[in-house]
């Protein structure tokens, strides 16, 4: 399926129907985070970390694939380089601690009976703030997105807080899944989602784009089949 909707401008945010109007896709999870440590962001030598880590970081995320170029693309998707390095550093020690991302995923999102998670990708979702890094996750029941770490929100009283920005979107609720690329840049790859009810999402600075692609396609695939009950 190719997409005929512009992809959105790199460094911008443009999910539709989801700046100003009600999306019922997105949700927020509290996170207890100071406000030191989460101005610090647990800043490390990256490059140093990246090297110390990179074997266990490759097993605990399962993408031994990963070619230098595709982490690069994700990397610099994000407004700061060093952030998302330690992004991808911290999930996968989450990882390894919470022992898989069928954990990860339980415990961010609450499994469904008889669901059962397919696949994980990290990557950016475009939201009206910029681009958010997180995770990408595929089951049987549902595709969901949390992002790695909690945003800072003001509250209606003035006071701040850290929430952990999600969207979860019911299989049955996919309606298309829209490759797209940057014309003047081919290595900015995008995924554009588009639910029943006309919400739209952006998706990009897959690691492997390629392979999220393939099974977002195939859990609309699935969902269109009659049931063999």
């Amino acid at each position: 399926m190719s997409s005929s909707h512009s992809p959105p401008p790199t460094g911008s945010a443009n999910n539709h129907n989801n700046n100003n109007n009600y999306n019922p896709y997105v949700h927020y999870s509290p996170a207890h985070v100071s406000s030191s440590s989460s101005g610090n962001r647990q800043r490390v030598n990256v490059c140093g970390a990246l090297n110390r880590c990179g074997k266990r970081f490759e097993e605990a995320t399962r993408k031994a694939e990963v070619l230098a170029d595709n982490l690069w693309n994700h990397l610099k998707t994000s407004p700061s380089f060093s952030d998302a390095a330690v992004a991808r550093l911290a999930q996968g020690t989450k990882v390894l601690a919470d022992g898989g991302y069928d954990k990860v995923f339980q415990q961010a999102f609450q499994k469904l009976p008889g669901e059962k998670l397919l696949h994980s990708y990290a990557c950016y979702l475009s939201t009206a703030s910029g681009p958010v890094i997180g995770t990408l996750y595929i089951s049987n029941e549902r595709i969901a997105f949390c992002s790695d770490f909690p945003l800072s929100h003001y509250s209606s009283t003035g006071n701040p807080g850290w929430l952990y920005y999600k969207v979860v979107i019911q299989s049955e609720q996919l309606r298309t899944v829209n490759p797209s690329a940057n014309r003047w840049n081919q290595s900015e790859k995008y995924i554009h989602i588009v639910t029943r009810d006309g919400h739209e999402f952006w998706f990009m600075g897959f690691i492997s784009y390629d392979k999220a692609l393939k099974s977002l396609i195939e859990a609309i695939y699935e969902q269109a089949q009659p049931s063999r009950d």
